[in-house]
């Protein structure tokens, strides 16, 4: 199942978009809709993430076309794992959990009560779930808040 350009305008909303490369909260370099460059830089202590460089051949404007090609590489790969995790759903349910593992990642959706109520099809509750994830540093976010509520929305549409 592919996303709707719904979903797609959702997540490079909440997501942001950046055409030169920046480093994002966690240090890491990134570009286009929240697309971390050197992955393996995760790994890494947030003060040693400080000490890498932009690759000199990345650090230039990305074009349109370059973002537009990593958001829809990016979004496969969520994609897959939304369906492996969740199994068949409505195009709706669909995109609003590919939005949301995108922010947080697959193994947070593969491990959270989220995917165990919908998996039980138990959509009311699973609706709630979403918005259990909007602290970030031990802190709730205004924007957390306001995507979850966006995504619960779509979930329930």
């Amino acid at each position: 199942m592919k996303v709707s350009p719904l979903c797609i305008k959702m997540i490079a909303h909440h997501e942001g978009v950046r055409y030169k490369p920046y480093r994002c909260p966690a240090n890491l370099w990134t570009v286009g809709v929240g697309h971390v460059m050197y992955p393996d830089h995760a790994k890494l202590t947030m003060a040693d993430r400080l000490k890498v460089d932009l690759h000199p051949a990345d650090n230039r404007v990305w074009s349109k076309e370059e973002v537009n090609a990593i958001l829809a590489s990016d979004l496969e790969r969520f994609e897959r794992g939304v369906t492996q995790y969740c199994g068949e759903l409505a195009q709706s349910k669909f995109d609003a959990l590919v939005c949301f593992a995108f922010n947080l990642g697959l193994g947070t959706l593969q491990r959270s009560t989220l995917r165990q109520k919908v998996l039980r099809r138990d959509y009311e509750a699973a609706a709630a779930e979403f918005m259990k994830f909007t602290k970030a540093g031990g802190k709730v976010l205004p924007g957390l808040v306001k995507r979850r509520t966006d995504e619960a929305r779509l979930f329930c549409a």
